[in-house]
């Protein structure tokens, strides 16, 4: 029997990397899947990418006046939100010195206030045997120099999840979040990451490699899923062993 049969899906920022894989194996597993983005670019390669079932909706995951909107798209379409997947997020990069507001607001916004947001607004959807998981990072379990606002923004989505696990576990739903390494995604080459340091992190990972964005999908597949049923308030890291190296 497929894994999510007959279950409806939300996953933001799933026009590209983890978010597009992982809308392909939930449809693949049965679901009814929607997923957000707010690229025209990556919006429309994503229709021409994905099932026509797939109904792929425009949201910025940072405006929050964008995600009433996309909730109130949702209630007139579905009755229920069986998985929650908030995966939509940024990544910039720089030293402490070099930090302005803006660099530090964005982040923020999309990668910790927006998904607040959206959950705190999608809960009426959301009823026993729900699922939410969060995107977090490895950043959240290792240290790099230069990344200490994506970090903090990261870390604190992770919190998150632990403390809505808490929160929501009366209500039935389970709250969980995957925390991928070094993928092989678009927002890699978004960063201009030069070869010698994604050489960089290929031998810093224990497998040897970066990972690629099934792989990702395949952990957020199984919490989300009745496989992960007793499992609520974890990170599950996908890092191909940096974390622990």
């Amino acid at each position: 029997m497929s894994k999510l049969n007959g279950k409806t899906v939300l996953i933001t920022g799933g026009t590209t990397g983890i978010g597009l894989a992982t809308a392909q194996a939930f449809h693949a597993e049965g679901a009814r899947v929607f997923v957000t983005g707010r690229n025209p670019k990556t919006l429309a390669e994503a229709r021409a990418l994905l099932p026509a079932e797939v109904e792929i909706l425009e949201a910025d995951s940072s405006d929050l006046a964008d995600l009433d909107r996309l909730v109130g798209t949702l209630r007139s379409k579905v009755d229920r939100l069986d998985v929650l997947f908030v995966n939509a997020g940024i990544a910039s990069f720089s030293p402490l010195e070099g930090v302005e507001e803006g660099h530090w607001d964005g982040q923020m916004d999309t990668n910790l206030k927006g998904p607040f947001f959206l959950t705190q607004k999608a809960l009426p959807l959301l009823g026993k045997g729900a699922s939410v998981i969060f995107t977090s990072s490895v950043v959240s379990q290792k240290g790099f120099a230069g990344t200490a606002v994506y970090t903090a923004s990261k870390a604190g989505l992770a919190g998150l999840a632990r403390a809505l696990a808490t929160e929501l576990a009366p209500k039935g739903i389970r709250v969980n979040s995957v925390a991928p390494g070094p993928i092989e995604t678009p927002i890699q080459a978004k960063l201009g990451l030069p070869e010698e340091a994604r050489e960089g992190f290929r031998q810093r990972v224990s497998l040897g490699r970066l990972g690629a964005s099934e792989e990702v999908a395949r952990a957020v597949l199984f919490l989300a899923s009745e496989d992960a049923s007793f499992i609520t308030g974890e990170e599950l890291v996908v890092d191909g062993g940096l974390s622990v190296a």
